[in-house]
């Protein structure tokens, strides 16, 4: 039997890229971690990000802005490039630590697809946020592009009169993506004919395909129901682009999880209604406790601590005005620890009133991790809020705020929360002396975990058009581990 070479790092990285599309720093030899003479594991930086951005509106006085940073300082070469499917870039980041911004108008702006290598990969975002003034479609419509996947939960899709959900798909590589989409409701699993095949969607290279969440059900109204995003082959980016009649759009991105402890971050202080919306992927029922976490600490909301969940069933809870008067973050975790079921959430969320509402969904997030940033804020008065929720012990953080895309001075602060409380920073750290959209990135210096989300409102004739996007860990390090000892765990 011919026998193998052993693997160097160098090969198994290599290998590793091929299959994820990041590629990561070459590992200086790490200093061992006991005696025996075995190298630690260490986190370099990745060498190459990609992120997907959908066709942002159909409206065709839709005004859209991009924005784009990686955080961070220092030299060294790299390119960040957001692109049409033909190529055409509409961003070029040339250096860490200072955004850029585009504009596009109408209904004929793009899906974008794009990467980022060398130095400026480790954590490079990107932001669009929409303004639509008039319409079925008008509200303030913000979404982080994403890191293209395989598998995206989204409670709170609706396929209701008056409700317009578009799942967006968007293929980012050269081959097609073949994609299922799932609708579960109330009573189930939406299951078609007996002996009609699934749907599946083929997703053109480069390219986003919109699937329309009625026509998944066409008999059926669903006030609110769970979507289910599979890719059978290849990879895309997924979102819910909702319109709703009298009340808005925004967009509804992937919840995190399924986990049996979720935070949903960011529940403006003024909201006058809030609609949870939950589901248990699996076959065993969940039994969740509900708390608001505020300024001094978590409360149970009066006739509404407790959700059951029936497994592979869409369950709602309606809070209400649940923040009264002060930004807060829900907290869902079991009742009972020795009987946790991983579910996923989201919330609706209303702010105004009468003809004077809009709408944006929070959905559940991942901690800040090491280091999160959210694109495109404004330092125009009280346009920006960022909220910061310790879930669990005592924590500490650093916010900075970037330059503006047209210069200015960055800044930056740092914030300690005690455990189970969140705070809301009105206005939160801001460039001086520049002008145009900036960045914040949140940073978890010691404690508990950290989840954070920033409000940016652009009120319009008297209407609080309004966004929600959460920060989630950048990945912008990866673990490396004692590849010399066994190459293998890298592949697996």
């Amino acid at each position: 039997m011919k026998q193998r070479a052993p693997l160097t790092l160098a090969a198994v990285t290599a290998a590793l890229a091929a299959a994820t599309g990041l590629a990561f720093l070459t590992a200086p030899a790490a200093t061992p971690a006991d005696g025996t003479g075995r190298a630690a594991a260490a986190r370099m930086p990745v060498e190459r990000s990609v992120l997907v951005c959908p066709a942002p509106s159909s409206s065709d006085i839709a005004e859209t802005t991009y924005t784009s940073l990686t955080p961070g300082k220092g030299g060294g070469d790299g390119t960040a490039r957001l692109a049409d499917k033909d190529g055409k870039a509409v961003l070029d980041l040339k250096e860490p630590g200072k955004p850029v911004a585009a504009t596009a108008s109408g209904a004929e702006a793009p899906a974008l697809t794009g990467a980022a290598e060398g130095v400026l990969a480790p954590g490079w975002t990107a932001q669009q946020t929409t303004r639509v003034s008039a319409g079925q479609a008008r509200g303030l419509l913000g979404l982080a592009c994403t890191a293209p996947g395989t598998d995206f939960w989204f409670p709170g899709v609706s396929t209701a009169k008056g409700r317009q959900d578009y799942v967006h798909l968007t293929n980012p590589d050269d081959t097609v993506a073949e994609v299922a989409v799932k609708l579960h409701g109330p009573d189930g699993l939406l299951k078609d004919k007996p002996g009609t095949p699934d749907p599946v969607y083929d997703v053109a290279p480069r390219s986003t395909t919109k699937v329309s969440l009625a026509q998944l059900a066409p008999d059926s109204r669903l006030a609110d129901a769970t979507a289910h995003v599979t890719a059978r082959s290849g990879r895309v980016g997924a979102s819910v682009h909702v319109a709703e009649d009298g009340t808005g759009a925004d967009w509804l991105p992937a919840s995190a999880g399924p986990a049996d402890t979720l935070v949903l971050p960011g529940i403006p202080a003024d909201a006058t209604s809030v609609r949870l919306v939950a589901f248990a992927p699996g076959e065993d029922d969940a039994d969740l406790t509900v708390k608001l976490s505020g300024p001094t600490g978590p409360i149970n909301p009066a006739g509404r601590e407790r959700l059951h969940l029936k497994g592979g069933m869409t369950e709602t809870l309606d809070l209400g005005d649940v923040t009264r008067g002060e930004a807060g973050s829900l907290l869902l975790a079991p009742a009972d620890p020795k009987k946790a079921v991983p579910v996923v959430a989201a919330l609706r969320v209303v702010r105004g009133t009468a003809a004077k509402q809009e709408l944006a969904f929070v959905p559940a997030s991942t901690p800040v991790g090491e280091r999160a940033t959210v694109a495109d804020n404004r330092a125009d008065d009280k346009a920006t809020v960022l909220t910061l929720t310790a879930s669990g012990a005592d924590a500490k953080v650093r916010v900075t705020a970037s330059p503006g895309t047209e210069g200015g001075q960055g800044a930056a602060t740092e914030i300690t929360l005690k455990g189970g409380t969140t705070r809301a920073l009105t206005p939160p750290p801001a460039p001086s002396g520049g002008k145009g959209p900036y960045a914040l990135t949140v940073e978890t210096l010691s404690g508990g975990p950290v989840h954070a989300a920033r409000t940016l409102t652009l009120p319009h004739d008297g209407i609080p058009m309004f966004t929600v996007q959460a920060f989630g860990d950048d990945r912008s390090t990866v673990s490396v581990p004692r590849a010399a000892e066994d190459p293998s765990i890298l592949l697996r």
